[in-house]
């Protein structure tokens, strides 16, 4: 199924994927036929995310979407009145910016798709979109919060984008989360702050859009040592630094292989903050079951979790049902990334059966009306707080260790009250 220049481009080992009594490849692409019995034309989704590379914990849910969406459009997509096969095809970013807009390029001149689907930090999200706003083809992306999103591709809120779209949280929520985490126990708020070069990086630490305003503005001395370079291998500096002003409590957005060096060289070093809370590096039980008992009562935002109250308006599960799913499937832990996967594609189906043809401008006029109600919460684009980004909710919480399983445990809960709460913060060490 998939194209000989996909197969001469990357040396990724593949590995097949067995479910509902269809194979397919994950890595570079996959293609999923879902047969209809009326039109030969088919609907055609492109999907992007890592699915390799130091963000490849984003993408470990694919193949088990991509399974679900088989299962749930076997009979096609009806949309303008006609019933319509449907193509998924998914590639990998390979987290790598460069890497996501070629495969996106891909999708929309050779394999001509109707609608992009992109998730996953700013390094696939941004390229990926750009791609599809330069030739004019209707985009959804998720997994990135929407600062890297909106003004690392250079957004202009005045203007907004035509064709591109995406629904996250931003970072005024990150700081609305961790903020009251932080206050439910007794620090000196002095902090350090851990910033890569990098989309997610520069805006967790641009001065007037990201955390330090807010920082400062609640009280608490940021430590900011300056941008170190992805993949870092010497955190030396930025914990000296740390250490000399007395920082009890450590903020930041990393990967997980630049948080693992840090925090190995934390314990080395002797420095012991009382909080660490860390995005993106923190999200997924793999990494912190790789840190042993180091990974104990570290903390991060969550997205989305097993207790979230919502419902998939595709399949009918709540967030329970589709984690259990997953683990039952796959034999592994639940990821919050999972939730949004199957979100993406939840608003894509919704998109088509409310178009009114195939045509680019009638999916995207589907894509800008779109009022849903999914499984990571309710999806509609108003114009807040940017033209083309509608917000999720976002809580935060705490890796807490009982005998030898680690469960990430929300903290709190203010910025969205009705995703429940299920213990209280515990300070490190």
């Amino acid at each position: 199924m998939n194209n000989e220049s996909d197969k001469n481009r990357t040396t990724v080992d593949r590995r097949t994927l067995i479910a509902g009594g269809l194979g397919a490849i994950v890595a570079p692409a996959v293609l999923r036929v879902i047969p209809a019995n009326a039109q030969s034309k088919a609907i055609k989704i492109g999907h992007v995310s890592p699915k390799t590379g130091p963000l490849a914990g984003f993408g470990e849910s694919d193949g088990f979407i991509l399974d679900q969406m088989t299962q749930a459009l076997k009979g096609g997509i009806q949309s303008g009145g006609k019933t319509y096969p449907v193509q998924i095809i998914s590639k990998d970013s390979q987290s790598t910016g460069t890497r996501a807009a070629e495969v996106a390029q891909d999708l929309i001149l050779r394999d001509k798709v109707d609608l992009m689907l992109a998730s996953s930090a700013p390094d696939t999200t941004n390229p990926v979109a750009d791609q599809c706003e330069v030739n004019e083809m209707p985009c959804v992306t998720t997994n990135c919060p929407w600062q890297p999103y909106f003004f690392g591709r250079n957004g202009d809120p005045k203007k907004g984008f035509t064709w591109t779209y995406h629904f996250f949280w931003g970072l005024e929520d990150v700081i609305a989360s961790y903020l009251p985490m932080w206050a439910s126990v007794s620090t000196n708020k002095v902090i350090g702050g851990l910033f890569p070069n990098d989309a997610d990086g520069n805006a967790w630490g641009d001065p007037q859009r990201g955390l330090p305003p807010a920082l400062a503005k609640a009280g608490y001395k940021l430590i900011d040592p300056g941008r170190y370079q992805v993949m870092n291998n010497d955190f030396t500096s930025q914990i000296s630094q740390f250490k000399q002003a007395g920082a009890e409590l450590v903020v930041g957005n990393m990967i997980p292989p630049d948080f693992a060096t840090f925090w190995s060289q934390a314990a080395q070093q002797g420095f012991k903050p009382k909080i660490v809370t860390i995005g993106k590096a923190l999200l997924f039980p793999s990494v912190i079951e790789s840190l042993g008992a180091r990974g104990d009562g570290l903390t991060t935002e969550i997205w989305w979790t097993p207790h979230h109250p919502f419902k998939s308006g595709l399949t009918g599960q709540s967030a329970k049902e589709l984690t259990d799913a997953y683990v039952a499937a796959t034999k592994r832990p639940w990821t919050q990334p999972i939730g949004f996967e199957h979100a993406l594609f939840e608003v894509a189906i919704d998109v088509f059966k409310r178009s009114k043809s195939l045509e680019p401008k009638a999916i995207l006029d589907a894509i800008v009306a779109t009022d849903y109600q999914s499984i990571v919460g309710p999806i509609k684009w108003s114009g807040q707080p940017v033209k083309n980004v509608t917000k999720t909710p976002l809580v935060a919480g705490q890796w807490q260790r009982t005998a030898d399983k680690f469960e990430l445990v929300i903290t709190e809960n203010k910025t969205a009250p009705v995703i429940p709460v299920g213990g209280k913060l515990k300070l490190l060490g």
